[in-house]
């Protein structure tokens, strides 16, 4: 047995390679290895579709004193408080039943499930009224593959439903505060979608809603309450980004270019940088395929352990863009929002532990 050390392992019989195609190698060795070493550096705001309400951002109104009638107007431009048809029914799946609830009952079932029982009474009767009217505007089971006809599903492609199991004292005071409101625009009910957290501004509906047609209700506005919870960061591969991306990147991933944000910035569409050339993707479906929280995010890649840098965003907003709008000092006040005795770890209720619903999927 050779020992490898010895002279016969020496390749001096091997021809010597050009120094054009050594060169050549060393090259794709480079870019190679920096592809490999590279990170894809995502830092973003918000929680779920942007859409209507924002249950941290609510939070945030009622800690400085608005009503529940307030926070409906500010997150659903023009609306109006209404009342819901006597004896109206919701019919809800779950699992493969479709069960019919009374209206009042099935609210009682969903707001706890969707807000901490333990945050102000403003917030609480403002997640029932708009709970209500969402339960009657939606119709998610018109298309049902399972044969029965049905209004929402009992999980957070509606809103979650969890019937008894989910009322408290706190929540069932403010079902019965707010019996029978719901949220109306121009005297016909108005679907009222709400999420988890905006990031510091709400999305016009057709943008977050590819498909879908503009309400003037559904439109962006400012949301200078949210909590700073409402932030995050993510880190990948490059390869792990390629992954995500499978079939959408062409040659190697180089990384994403934004090219259009909607009214905050959230993005509309965006291009997939491949060595061979780039796909363009809506914002939703690059948020679903990267895992992201929202489609509220800036890209930088950060190759080895360098500084990561800005990729080209031609959309106009600058990271830093975020609303800082004060609200009206009139906004109208019907009921002081009090905290219950059981809410003195609010700091600890971040956006992430409430579920991105109402809605979330009512277009897919």
């Amino acid at each position: 047995m050779l020992a490898i050390g010895s002279t016969y392992h020496r390749f001096t019989h091997v021809p010597a390679l050009p120094a054009s195609l050594l060169a050549t190698l060393a090259l794709w060795a480079g870019a190679a290895a920096d592809a490999g070493a590279s990170t894809l550096v995502i830092a973003g705001a918000g929680n779920g579709h942007g859409v209507g309400m924002s249950q941290d951002g609510a939070y945030g109104y009622a800690k400085h004193g608005w009503s529940s009638q307030a926070i409906l107007a500010h997150y659903y431009s023009g609306t109006a408080i209404g009342q819901a048809p006597a004896g109206a029914v919701v019919r809800v799946l779950i699992g493969a039943t479709v069960r019919r609830v009374p209206l009042e009952r099935y609210v009682r079932g969903v707001v706890s499930a969707e807000v901490p029982s333990s945050w102000p009474l403003a917030v609480l009767e403002a997640q029932a009224i708009a709970s209500r009217t969402y339960a009657l505007t939606a119709h998610a089971g018109d298309r049902s593959k399972i044969g029965q006809r049905f209004d929402v599903y009992s999980d957070t492609r509606s809103q979650v439903y969890r019937g008894a199991a989910a009322e408290t004292a706190q929540t069932n005071a403010a079902v019965a505060a707010t019996a029978g409101q719901i949220v109306t625009y121009a005297g016909r009910p108005a679907i009222t979608y709400f999420f988890a957290s905006s990031g510091g501004m709400t999305e016009d509906v057709q943008n977050a809603f590819p498909g879908s047609q503009p309400q003037p209700w559904l439109r962006g506005v400012p949301d200078p309450y949210e909590s700073a919870q409402s932030g995050w960061r993510l880190s990948l591969s490059f390869q792990a980004a390629a992954t995500r991306l499978q079939g959408l990147v062409k040659g190697s991933f180089r990384g994403i270019e934004v090219l259009r944000r909607g009214r905050s910035p959230r993005i509309l569409t965006a291009a997939i940088l491949g060595s061979a050339g780039t796909t363009q993707i809506d914002g939703p479906t690059l948020a679903s395929r990267l895992g992201l929280r929202d489609t509220w995010a800036y890209f930088s890649v950060r190759a080895g352990t360098g500084p990561a840098k800005p990729e080209p965003d031609p959309s106009g907003f600058a990271p830093a863009a975020s609303p800082t709008a004060t609200p009206a000092r009139s906004a109208p006040i019907t009921r002081q929002g009090g905290v219950s005795a059981a809410a003195g770890t609010e700091a600890a209720v971040s956006a992430s532990s409430i579920r991105a619903s109402g809605g979330t999927s009512a277009q897919g």
